[in-house]
């Protein structure tokens, strides 16, 4: 018969819906609570029968009990006294077995109390258990939570299940900026479990974020036809990825890069601005080298493959293309094909080079220059740096109609560049 208690029913329907905790493990553990308080309250639970149904909050408890004389009772929950047992069935006989129903609330609050606790404890322990599975399996995946909470040195978000997900400061891009209430895209970093309490931790700056977007915008890489060999990426600033295609009709580049870049924008947009260079991948290290110093055009590359060192030679306009704003191209070229880069100058034989003949790419600048600006200046014949400093201003704003204090906002931003290269190039290798 089953036993019911209006505190009992209470215990069930605070557990019964447990999050993440099938059925079958339920029933196990309210069974084995049931069983850790009876063994606390009498000793042993070896002779106890335990039925849960946690759908309905029904459960019943029978005892077994061998019967013997009245007069050789030694322990009451082992054994029962002939008499005793007769009043259940009169044809109970010495040395049989009496199984009778429990009513579990007679023993007391307190055992009503212990199992609360008992059962608190082992389904916090489950919930913590199976969260940390459910994650670990996702390392490397993409996952959209909801902004719960924005602090200083970390972001809480809440997943559908009103899970807790980290975001730390350090795996955010520099120019994140997150509100309450607001969905926000992460990769699964990692999960840490201390003390049994799993931490999942998000992050926006690992190159896997950025390879899961592309294998989410660009249908040939979900299909397996392009491949990502490498990623090198500075968070919000750029990153170049190396692509390679199983199909030699397919342009692994042009491919990821869409028509006009429209498979690009999106991705380029949830990275906050980060630029992004696609090279096709190559298994000729030199020619990587090469290919990964982009927009720069390479003349020779001297590799020595033990010590990943190479010595690159370019002409004397070429070099600050190839180090780029800051030395954030050479920076991402060394860490895509895991070398280190150093640049030289290759001048003409007998001839010298003049201070300032270097020049830099208006597409470096998209960081600081709005990129219509940008743009705008190269459909009029502008490319580079210097090229728009030595035109006139006057020619400037008319032939690519721009605004005046757009203009002179460009000037002075290309000029300060220049100023910022002339001393970063004194600590640059010479030929």
């Amino acid at each position: 018969m089953a036993k019911k208690d209006s505190t009992l029913i209470d215990t069930f329907a605070e557990f019964k819906e447990t999050k993440n905790i099938d059925r079958a493990t339920l029933v196990s553990v309210l069974e084995e609570s049931f069983r850790s308080v009876i063994a606390k309250m009498l000793g042993t639970d070896e002779n106890y029968d335990v039925i849960v149904n946690p759908d309905k909050g029904d459960f019943e408890i029978y005892r077994n009990r061998t019967v013997v004389e009245d007069n050789e009772v030694t322990d009451e929950n082992l054994q029962i006294g002939l008499t005793e047992a007769r009043k259940i069935a009169d044809d109970y006989e010495v040395g049989e077995d009496v199984s009778e129903p429990v009513d579990f609330s007679q023993f007391g609050r307190r055992a009503i109390l212990t199992l609360r606790q008992t059962l608190a404890s082992k389904l916090l322990e489950l919930e913590h258990d199976a969260l940390y599975n459910k994650y670990a399996e996702r390392i490397g995946d993409i996952i959209s939570a909801e902004v719960y909470q924005v602090w200083h040195k970390e972001v809480l978000l809440l997943d559908e299940e009103g899970n807790e997900l980290l975001l730390p400061k350090s795996d955010q891009i520099p120019s994140d900026f997150f509100r309450k209430g607001e969905p926000a895209r992460a990769v699964v970093a990692r999960v840490d479990n201390q003390n049994g309490n799993p931490k999942i931790i998000l992050s926006r700056t690992s190159p896997v974020f950025l390879q899961r977007l592309l294998e989410a915008e660009v249908p040939e890489i979900a299909e397996g036809i392009i491949t990502i060999r490498k990623i090198a990426r500075v968070p919000g600033e750029r990153a170049k990825i190396a692509v390679e295609s199983f199909d030699d009709r397919i342009d692994p580049v042009g491919a990821c890069v869409g028509v006009k870049g429209s498979r690009i924008h999106g991705i380029v947009r949830e990275l906050r601005g980060e630029n992004l260079d696609v090279i096709q991948w190559t298994s000729n290290p030199q020619l990587l080298i090469a290919r990964a110093l982009s927009p720069a055009n390479v003349n020779s590359i001297n590799l020595d493959p033990e010590s990943k060192h190479c010595d690159v030679y370019l002409d004397p306009d070429q070099v600050s293309l190839a180090i780029g704003r800051g030395g954030l191209n050479i920076r991402l070229a060394s860490m895509l094909t895991d070398t280190v880069i150093d640049v030289y100058r290759e001048l003409p034989e007998g001839s010298e080079e003049e201070e300032g003949d270097h020049d830099i790419a208006l597409d470096e600048f998209k960081d600081v220059i709005d990129e219509w600006v940008i743009d705008e200046l190269k459909k009029s014949g502008w490319t580079t740096a210097r090229s728009v400093l030595d035109a006139p201003r006057d020619m400037l704003i008319q032939k690519a109609d721009l605004e005046e204090e757009t203009v002179d906002d460009v000037i002075r931003i290309l000029q300060e560049e220049f100023q910022d290269e002339a001393e970063e190039e004194e600590n640059q290798p010479q030929a």
